[in-house]
């Protein structure tokens, strides 16, 4: 039973239940960094980072063909990192929030420091 035993004091262990997160934000923190685990997805919103672009714009800049653009705007808008705006026939997106793209540089900061 001692191997059971918690280390932290009861201040410690109080603080980490307030600071833990409800089951229902985790699952939505763990989709919302999903984001992040696709390279495609990674590119798509490192370009909208620099500019609002339609599919077809995407599509060549980065190379990759438009269904598969489509695929994965849908997935970012379904998860609201994404927006769109339409004009006529076209549609553009753009990111929802400069804090998804604060998320990439982030990871980028810290990928640059653990390399040293």
């Amino acid at each position: 039973m001692d191997s059971q035993k918690i280390l932290l004091n009861q201040e410690k262990v109080k603080d980490v239940k307030f600071y833990l997160p409800e089951e229902k934000i985790c699952n939505k923190l763990a989709d919302f960094f999903s984001t992040f685990s696709d390279t495609t997805r990674i590119k798509i919103l490192s370009a909208l980072a620099v500019s609002e672009m339609c599919v077809n714009d995407l599509s060549r800049i980065l190379n990759i063909n438009q269904t598969t653009v489509s695929h994965q705007l849908k997935l970012l808008k379904s998860i609201g990192a994404v927006k769109f705006r339409r004009d006529g026939k076209i549609i553009y997106y753009s990111l929802a929030s400069k804090m998804i793209n604060d998320c990439l540089l982030s990871g980028v900061d810290y990928l640059q420091m653990v390399a040293m």
